[in-house]
């Protein structure tokens, strides 16, 4: 077996000897190429060349979620065949690994290394669907190229705060639980949408949703992690599904307070609920649009403000090692 592994050296919590002692596992087992990315994109190039290339069997993406996110969207630049594809392995070495730990992977790279190579032996894999986004043809979004999801993509007051995020960490601030919860404060007492959303969510055969001031659109579940407790905005969502929404009408400071309790306290079996929540579950294709520009987010990676965003649930896109 060929492999290509591509490494992120900005991986939060894989030191330099960490890698050496993973690439020497993986190398033991397979003819593997290692590949240190170098700018923002580049695990991406390198997938994409990977999936033209006829001799890779196999890429492994060492690094985070955005990490994991550019490997997937070059693997499916040219659209999903599972079956002609590289198959897809994933090493977790950033703050919160959402999409490894998912697929049921330990949180700690040396044992997800044991755990993937295991896999290999035994030959298991499967095939999950993923998210998809383009723009909205007949809105100033329309030439937004499409681009694919693992986990996560959010439209509004979540993604408003992955923004602000991003910029304390280009400032030199480390990514913490603390410094997200602390821009969440931040950018609730900001957000001019929070008591009236500016959001309305339209599909083929659906009643339009409107008033949404925040838009978690969900392709597994959990939603995310603090520390090691899952967090469920839609505990429904699953790999194996289209995709899941959780839309909240209203984010008065009583309202947040209670919504945020209950993701805390959320379940596989319960999200959030109430009067101004909306949950939709397995949904094959809609549209997010907004009267003004909002941030938007996919897979933790902030993505600039849009004011329309088409997304679509594709089921067995890709191959991965589990």
């Amino acid at each position: 077996m060929r492999a290509l592994l591509v490494v992120n050296p900005a991986a939060t919590t894989t030191s330099a000897r960490t890698r050496d002692v993973l690439i020497h596992a993986l190398a033991s087992e397979m003819k593997l190429e290692a590949v240190t990315t170098e700018y923002r994109g580049h695990a991406r190039d390198l997938a994409r060349r990977a999936a033209e290339s006829a001799d890779i069997d196999l890429v492994v993406a060492l690094g985070g979620d955005g990490t994991v996110n550019e490997v997937v969207n070059g693997l499916l630049h040219a659209g999903p065949e599972p079956d002609a594809l590289p198959r897809l392995a994933v090493v977790p070495g950033g703050s919160t690994n959402v999409f490894a730990r998912a697929l049921g992977l330990p949180n700690d790279p040396v044992e997800a290394t044991g755990a993937i190579l295991d896999a290999l032996s035994l030959r298991s894999e499967r095939t999950i669907g993923l998210g998809l986004t383009s723009g909205t043809p007949g809105t100033d979004d329309e030439g937004a190229p499409p681009r694919w999801f693992t986990f996560c993509a959010g439209f509004g007051f979540d993604a408003g705060v992955v923004g602000r995020v991003e910029q304390q960490r280009e400032r030199g601030r480390k990514s913490t639980h603390a410094l997200y919860i602390r821009q969440a404060a931040r950018h609730f007492l900001d957000d001019p949408h929070r008591r009236r959303g500016a959001i309305t969510l339209e599909g083929p055969g659906m009643e339009p949703v409107r008033d949404l001031a925040l838009s978690i659109v969900c392709n597994t579940s959990p939603w995310t992690y603090l520390g090691n407790r899952p967090v469920y905005a839609a505990p429904d969502a699953s790999f194996d599904t289209a995709l899941d929404v959780l839309g909240l009408q209203r984010l008065s400071a009583p309202a947040l307070a209670r919504y945020a309790t209950q993701l805390l306290t959320s379940t596989p079996e319960r999200g959030p609920r109430g009067k101004h929540v909306v949950s939709l579950h397995d949904v094959a294709e809609f549209t997010l649009h907004s009267k003004a520009p909002l941030p938007f987010q996919m897979d933790g990676d902030h993505l600039g403000l849009r004011t329309s965003v088409t997304f679509t649930g594709v089921r067995r896109a890709l191959r991965v090692i589990v």
